[in-house]
């Protein structure tokens, strides 16, 4: 894998979600806070891919916002290109054209009063693309949405259209040239495919892979589908309450996944070949965040939990080649 264009070093994003001061006082009742995001470290060499799974609340649009910017980050840095990014959560020009965003709902995150055009050449006209004269400055940046429009399949003429006569697929693909705008070099996907109907869905994709291979992109892309994980990325990382249990290669991760709950995802998908492998199905529920188990989040629901896992948080530690944060693995019981 080539050198890392971004590296993540203890992340954390902690939410208050405290009832207003006057009820906190006449309830008695204290404040709270959800630890969304909880030391969380990876690294993504350039052109390559990372993916993000797990439970919906595990934490993964939250590191995706802390990435861009969207949020600010209680603790721990971004460092993308050997800038640190994350001071406060802005980024400067110079950052923020280089990273940009693929949003999960193509139904939200175009805006229905503004036209195809306006909505590509919104980010050309923020950072300063083609900058010049009057009509000349028109005339580049309408070439430039053209060009981008055709860059994801759909036609120049779309551009004078609004986004409610497009369809999700055709919205997303709209998204993806919006984010293609400023020629960026990392793209941060969170769940592009899941509104989208299966075929649509590989259109996306196929379009995805064929603009990274094109243009040296860097994903993180964030999904649930671990059959959609599998066809685009390069290494894994599963997320439980917050934190990342198990950071593999792909093919180590669906192989020889090491962590009790990655085990469990990966049964969770139907085993068409009939193997009669034995399998164990996800059980139980995720945990309260406002109110987390002690130890390893995770040992409610594990079949190898002991006390040691009841009591003592487990670290993320190089195990074989992959990262894993367990105590069963680390002891050799699993």
């Amino acid at each position: 894998m080539s050198a890392a264009l971004v590296e993540v070093d203890g992340l954390a994003k902690t939410f208050d979600v405290s009832l207003p001061w006057l009820n906190r006082v006449a309830e008695r009742k204290p404040r709270q806070f959800v630890h969304a995001v909880d030391d969380v470290g990876f690294s993504i060499g350039r052109g390559s891919t990372l993916a993000l799974v797990g439970e919906s609340g595990c934490g993964k649009s939250t590191v995706a916002r802390l990435l861009v910017g969207l949020h600010a980050p209680t603790r721990g840095s971004v460092v993308f290109d050997g800038v640190v990014a994350s001071a406060g959560g802005a980024r400067p020009a110079s950052i923020r054209r280089r990273m940009q965003m693929i949003f999960q709902d193509p139904y939200a995150s175009l805006n229905p009063r503004w036209k195809v055009r306006d909505i590509v050449a919104e980010p050309l006209r923020e950072h300063g693309f083609a900058a010049g004269e009057g009509g000349a400055t028109r005339q580049r940046i309408a070439e430039r949405v053209d060009e981008l429009l055709a860059s994801v399949g759909l036609a120049g003429a779309d551009a004078e259209k609004f986004p409610h006569q497009f369809s999700g697929g055709q919205r997303q693909r709209i998204s993806i040239a919006r984010a293609l705008a400023t020629q960026p070099e990392f793209l941060v996907c969170d769940e592009p495919t899941s509104a989208l109907d299966v075929s649509v869905q590989a259109q996306v994709l196929n379009i995805m892979k064929d603009l990274q291979a094109r243009h040296g992109l860097t994903y993180l892309f964030i999904s649930h589908n671990l059959a959609v994980v599998r066809h685009v990325s390069d290494e894994v990382g599963v997320m439980y309450l917050g934190r990342i249990v198990e950071l593999a290669d792909k093919a180590l991760l669906f192989t020889r996944p090491r962590h009790p709950y990655t085990r469990m995802l990966l049964d969770a998908i139907p085993d068409i070949h009939m193997s009669g492998r034995s399998r164990t199905p996800v059980q139980g529920e995720v945990p309260n965040p406002l109110n987390p188990p002690s130890g390893c989040t995770f040992n409610p629901r594990c079949p190898h939990a002991n006390e040691r896992c009841r009591i003592e948080r487990p670290e993320l530690l190089a195990i074989d080649g992959v990262r894993v944060a367990c105590h069963a693995v680390e002891e050799r019981r699993i």
